[in-house]
């Protein structure tokens, strides 16, 4: 046999797949489930060819620490906690854009002004990063990149608007202060830092809330699972338009990075709502890597991720246009949803599409509450790669410290299994579903029913290309 295929054995024993040795060629990946007689699950991820252990006796524990001693909230703090609440819009970068509710749905607004900041409320803004990942300056020096006409059209706006200019000297102020420069220079060299803050490539998408509505103390965030099932479905098209845009407006960026840290344990640096895209001028060494493998098994996400998760009971929930499954071989906890959608880009989905990826995506948040750190890792076909790859979607529990063992062996020593991750919330979304807090056209576990290859990324292939 030359292509891969997982072949799990039920909750025991050994769970084996084979290889094509250019895709695969390492023997110790040849069994991505071991079932040892103490219970000890090894794992193997078939695609990046991480190696897990699940230790028995582990798996009961809370999923999250216990936080610090909540306080009382105090006057105005859903609104001034933070640099991302409302009431301090103009302590992060000037927007670029902002979603609204309106009657018959929602609008995106483009290019908000200063003194047009109060005229609507943001239920999402997209702000660019204070501190960037890929600077301007980098896609200036490096491939000289010049800002689009519109982007320099608004930012010529903005800084003639008196407002806009103070706005804007007072944001590289903080800048320059944050990283121990002086920040008392004159207005024009100031000024020439504005650029970083018009036609960079690093954006935060940040939600209106720090706290849920009916917050009593500290610990009531409002995370994406605080979310409603249509609140969250505007949060992620948003963030669909945003990443187009920075791909539209980029051009020697090869992929944009989206993600979200949720908590402090999980690299977020304020403990509000908020996600983050980043063009980069490479894939990513993931990416390349499943993009070889791609090349040779172009079937691989069905038959080495939805196709077993199927046959050994690890299928989370679906709906029409996507599955969540519990994912095997990841150094923390981790769900996936995949798009069953032909369409690869994520800003060639249709609404329903989006759709169906959001209310997966909130049942999963859902099911893991607002006190387990998390991130999300968005992974879709970047726009200069021919081979088809589906939009999916990482959701991972960060419930475990990497440590020495870890660092000498390079096994990760994960306290969930994916059986314990698929029971587990399989169990929570039922009654979350009960009570009316994810989307009721979701069907969780058993309701879904198994039937292989159901994602159709691979349909536009060549009717002789393997699948």
């Amino acid at each position: 046999m030359t292509d891969m295929g997982i072949r799990l054995d039920a909750r025991g024993g050994r769970v084996s797949f084979m290889s094509h040795a250019a895709v695969n060629p390492t023997p110790a990946q040849h069994t991505a489930l071991q079932r040892m007689k103490d219970g000890t699950l090894k794992q193997v991820n078939p695609f990046t060819g991480t190696h897990v252990w699940t230790v028995p006796g582990r798996g009961n524990r809370p999923l999250h620490t216990q936080p610090n001693e909540p306080a009382a909230l105090g006057p105005g703090a859903h609104t001034d906690t933070c640099n991302f609440c409302a009431d301090r819009m103009l302590r992060t970068p000037p927007e670029r854009s902002r979603l609204v509710t309106t009657s018959t749905g929602f609008d995106i607004l483009r290019n908000v002004m200063p003194d047009e900041l109060d005229a609507t409320q943001a239920d999402f803004r997209r702000v660019p990063n204070l501190f960037e990942i890929v600077s301007y300056d980098y896609w200036r020096e490096n491939y000289g990149a010049e800002m689009s006409k519109d982007w320099q059209e608004h930012m010529e706006r903005y800084l003639s608007d008196p407002s806009g200019r103070h706005h804007v000297l007072d944001i590289v102020r903080t800048r320059l202060s944050a990283s121990g420069q002086d920040p008392d220079l004159p207005d024009e060299q100031l000024l020439s830092i504005a650029p970083a803050y018009f036609g960079g490539g690093h954006d935060v998408i940040i939600a209106r809330r720090h706290f849920i509505d009916d917050a009593r103390d500290t610990s009531d965030l409002a995370g994406s699972g605080s979310l409603t099932a249509d609140e969250h479905y505007q949060f992620i098209a948003f963030t669909v338009d945003s990443l187009h845009d920075l791909i539209t407006h980029h051009r020697h960026a090869r992929y944009v990075v989206v993600f979200q840290n949720w908590l402090a344990a999980a690299g977020a640096s304020f403990e509000h709502l908020h996600k983050q895209l980043v063009a980069i001028d490479e894939h990513g060494v993931n990416a390349e890597s499943e993009i070889a493998k791609l090349q040779q098994h172009p079937n691989m996400y069905n038959d080495w991720g939805v196709n077993p998760a199927f046959d050994n009971n690890l299928v989370i929930a679906e709906n029409d246009h996507a599955v969540l499954v519990a994912g095997v071989g990841h150094r923390y906890p981790t769900m996936t949803v995949y798009s069953k959608s032909e369409a690869c880009e994520p800003w060639l989905h249709t609404d329903d599409e989006v759709r169906a990826m959001s209310d997966l995506l909130h049942a999963a948040h859902a099911a893991t509450g607002t006190r387990v750190a998390t991130n999300e890792e968005w992974h879709y076909k970047p726009h200069d790669v021919e081979v088809p790859m589906p939009w999916r979607i990482n959701v991972k529990w960060r419930i475990s410290t990497v440590a020495g063992f870890e660092g000498g062996t390079q096994i990760f020593v994960n306290t969930l299994s994916p059986f314990d991750v698929h029971d587990r919330v399989t169990t929570e979304l039922e009654r979350l579903r009960a009570v009316g807090t994810v989307a009721p056209s979701i069907r969780i576990g058993q309701e879904c029913t198994p039937r292989p290859n159901v994602l159709r990324y691979t349909q536009g292939l060549a009717p002789n290309v393997e699948r």
